[in-house]
């Protein structure tokens, strides 16, 4: 069964603007998949088939005059950059939108080639593992979304679980790692990986993690941009303005599915990983990689961070969102009280005019419920609807 992703009405929109459209994002997503369902009668081209690649390689113009103009679909075009030139040079030619549609899982030298050729006339957009909204037909209970995380197959098929993320683990390490960067110490790397699940929703500090790897700090800093490119993590930048002193600026590291988490922590069930040491870390991550889908699936670059004072005051999560700062906790806790929103109204106090007056707590409350200072208890599941309803 084909599950409908977010990402549709905006990558339909793009494909009425743009005469090239590149759908990158994390391996086993489901890019693949998605164009083909969405466009079932186009041809379709894959460069992981090494006879593909080769014939793009040795006469790219040979290899684009078989489409003759016409619409196609060009999946994982990471392993032949040098086509993007030649595609070039056919937009400039014909400038008919919707016709080179492309995908990609590798950020980094992916984006140097789109940036160097097809700049303004390609849109860019990310697909991401399942949102919430998109896996609520498989009705997993919370432990279970997170053991299982949000990636299709592993979703859809939790008993599978297991060995899909040993083997994903495996392949991101030995094959898309050695793409993105030439790391010579690979068992630094998995150490590296390792950590970084440990320290799941915590600042992230170089420091700390290089003497545990016995790396440099440098090459640690890489090695984080290395998660992100590949879509592994997110990267959640602080929020200040001008608040001097008070505000910590390391940025905070989340894994973007709590699987991987789970699996390279080895939680031992998914009662556990709930209700252990992590299971708060688990579902503020849960919580973070909803909201970081649902600007992706609208086609625009997260404007996310968080707040934490010297005081020892931390907000969350703070999206911009309609020329506001909307400021929200997450708590694992089925009743909130005064100390979950007690950070909310100091940002709000802080922060003035900027901020939206209402705060929320977004939690594993039954219904959402008035909490005092104008703030609002959210139920983890309705968090898809009220971001719908906040983003444009």
């Amino acid at each position: 069964m084909y599950i409908d992703r977010d990402l549709k009405k905006t990558f339909l929109s793009c494909t009425k603007q743009f005469p090239a459209v590149l759908i990158t994002g994390p391996r086993q997503s489901g890019k693949s998949t998605f164009l083909q369902h969405e466009l079932p009668h186009t041809p379709y081209v894959t460069f992981d088939d090494p006879l593909n690649r080769d014939f793009a390689l040795q006469d790219p113009n040979g290899f684009l005059d078989q489409f003759k103009g016409g619409p196609v679909v060009l999946d994982e075009i990471q392993y032949v950059p040098e086509i993007l030139t030649y595609i070039k040079i056919r937009v400039d030619q014909n400038r008919k939108p919707g016709i080179w549609l492309m995908t990609g899982s590798q950020q980094f030298q992916l984006m140097k080639g789109v940036s160097e050729t097809l700049a303004g006339r390609i849109a860019l957009l990310e697909l991401l593992p399942f949102s919430l909204k998109e896996a609520e037909s498989f009705r997993l209970s919370l432990e279970n979304l997170l053991w299982t995380g949000l990636f299709p197959e592993p979703a859809r098929h939790p008993d599978k679980r297991d060995v899909w993320l040993k083997s994903y683990i495996q392949t991101y390490l030995e094959r898309d790692v050695r793409q993105l960067e030439n790391i010579r110490n690979l068992r630094a790397f998995e150490m590296f990986v390792g950590l970084c699940a440990a320290y799941h929703s915590q600042e992230f500090h170089p420091a700390a993690l290089s003497r545990d790897c016995g790396t440099t700090q440098p090459t640690t800093k890489a090695w984080a941009k290395v998660l992100e490119a590949s879509f592994t993590a997110i990267v959640l930048p602080p929020f200040f303005k001008n608040y001097g002193k008070r505000v910590i600026k390391a940025p905070k590291l989340y894994y973007m599915d709590p699987g991987l988490v789970c699996y390279l922590t080895r939680q031992p069930s998914p009662e556990a990983a709930l209700s252990g040491n992590m299971g708060g870390a688990l579902f503020e991550g849960l919580i973070v990689g909803e909201a970081w889908k649902c600007f992706c699936n609208r086609g625009l670059q997260p404007d996310a961070y968080f707040w934490r004072s010297h005081g020892g005051l931390e907000v969350d999560l703070i999206i911009r969102a309609n020329g506001k700062l909307h400021p929200m906790e997450i708590k694992l806790t089925a009743t909130p009280g005064p100390n979950h929103i007690a950070a909310l109204n100091g940002f709000k106090q802080i922060a003035g005019k900027e901020v939206s007056e209402q705060g929320v707590v977004v939690c594993r409350v039954k219904k959402q419920q008035a909490l005092p200072g104008n703030n609002i208890a959210l139920p983890w599941q309705e968090l898809p609807s009220w971001l719908d309803g906040l983003l444009p």
